[in-house]
């Protein structure tokens, strides 16, 4: 296959054309970084698979084009394909949010992003914000970038939102701490393989190359109803992994565990009740 075949078909897979907001000189080694394999420490496990699709991309957890919103409300972040690093030192294969509020994609991928009120760097490993906007139509966009906040290709489609007032609310109040899990829903009948689906609020998510205070990685447990429990640790910075277990009833949990501190969990969420049914 030709690197023109190659870097044709990511272009596709990379969603909305992203050809008018990049320049062409950089493109190539951009994609084939897109490209790459992320670097996962996550252990293997014979219940873990990929994402059959072997995407990475952002999104939005909590809302979707056309929402009306009041202000201040809360914005959460979603990651696929790749894992949350701090930008307390480079960790090869992850990244860090930014949210870009009515802007397009940079022009140039190969520059790092600005710091302003339009560019809102998340570079200790948030998946959340709390946003204060007028009233009116805005445009929201996540895109991922490592240490340097120099964009590696990972990005959300935009989000098309209209403020329509204040809420009365104040932004402290929306900030409450803990994790949750997103999916599968609770009492969800699935197919494997499947994603589960993590969010972390008040705390920050890596990678655990990075020990910094508040900072912790994401722990699964998952127990079948006949048979052991099986721990799975995203040690990779990871917020979502997929899974092919064996058919039958499980019930799933997360923790968020501490990077400075291994043996202590910071945070923990209720069960979630799933069946996976047979092929």
């Amino acid at each position: 296959m030709t690197i023109w075949v190659i870097v044709t078909t990511a272009l596709l897979a990379c969603g909305p054309t992203p050809m008018k907001h990049v320049r062409l000189a950089p493109l190539i080694a951009l994609v084939l970084l897109a490209l790459a394999p992320t670097a996962r420490a996550t252990p293997e496990h014979p219940w873990v698979t990929q994402n059959p699709r072997l995407d990475k991309y952002a999104w939005f957890s909590n809302l979707k084009s056309g929402d009306q919103v009041e202000s201040p409300f809360l914005v959460r972040f979603g990651l696929t394909g790749i894992g949350i690093a701090a930008v307390k030192h480079p960790v090869t294969g992850t990244g860090h949010h930014h949210l870009l509020v009515d802007r397009a994609l940079p022009l140039d991928f190969t520059e790092p992003l600005p710091f302003n009120d339009q560019y809102i760097h998340f570079g200790k490993g948030q998946m959340e914000a709390v946003l204060d906007l007028p009233e009116g139509e805005h445009t929201l966009r996540l895109v991922f970038a490592d240490h340097k906040h120099i964009p590696n290709f990972v990005y959300s489609e935009a989000l098309r939102i209209r403020v329509v007032g204040k809420s009365g609310k104040s932004a402290e109040s929306l900030r409450q701490a803990g994790i949750s899990i997103l999916a599968p829903g609770n009492n969800a009948r699935l197919q494997a393989p499947f994603a589960v689906v993590l969010h972390a609020a008040g705390h920050n998510v890596s990678h655990t190359d990075i020990t910094e205070p508040n900072t912790g990685h994401f722990r699964i447990r998952l127990t079948p109803a006949k048979g052991e429990p099986v721990s799975i640790a995203l040690t990779d910075g990871a917020t979502e992994l997929w899974l092919q277990p064996p058919a039958g009833d499980y019930t799933v949990q997360t923790e968020l565990v501490s990077n400075a501190e291994p043996d202590t969990v910071m945070a923990a969420s209720e069960g979630v009740r799933f069946k996976v049914m047979p092929r």
